[in-house]
């Protein structure tokens, strides 16, 4: 009879990755409309903040896709149970307090609630994926 300690992870370790893998999906698609400048995207916002965002720096583009793109991944990383989830959750953390550091700062008329969520999850999954980790849940 086997007596080791199973690294199977509890249930819900799957219903948070899968919480974090949905809600980065969020934020990719929010980046896509925003690249592609689709209907849908120029429907949700007045032309001034349209113009905010035509006008808002690469930088802050690029650290928007690298937050959710690095998100989505680590969050599919956690599903398959790869320690490598941590690093781009770590990634996607940094992605985030740059972006909305910005945004923030720069007069945005964002939600101040939505800002604040968006920068507690990324810490949130960040500090999942290291308890995982000490667990031995992932490999």
């Amino acid at each position: 009879m086997n007596t080791t300690p199973s690294n199977k992870p509890p249930i819900w370790f799957w219903i948070i990755s899968v919480i974090a893998l949905i809600w980065n999906l969020m934020g990719v698609n929010a980046y896509l409309q925003q690249a592609f400048d689709t209907d849908s995207f120029r429907a949700m916002y007045s032309e001034e903040q349209l113009n905010m965002v035509a006008n808002t720096p690469a930088w802050v583009t690029a650290a928007f896709a690298i937050a959710v793109f690095s998100g989505a991944l680590a969050g599919i990383a956690l599903l398959i149970r790869k320690k490598w989830a941590t690093t781009l959750w770590l990634i996607s953390l940094v992605a985030v307090i740059f972006q909305m550091g910005y945004v923030l700062t720069n007069g945005y008329e964002s939600s101040m609630v939505m800002t604040i969520m968006i920068i507690v999850f990324a810490i949130l999954f960040l500090l999942f994926s290291r308890h995982a980790n000490a667990k031995g849940w992932l490999s």
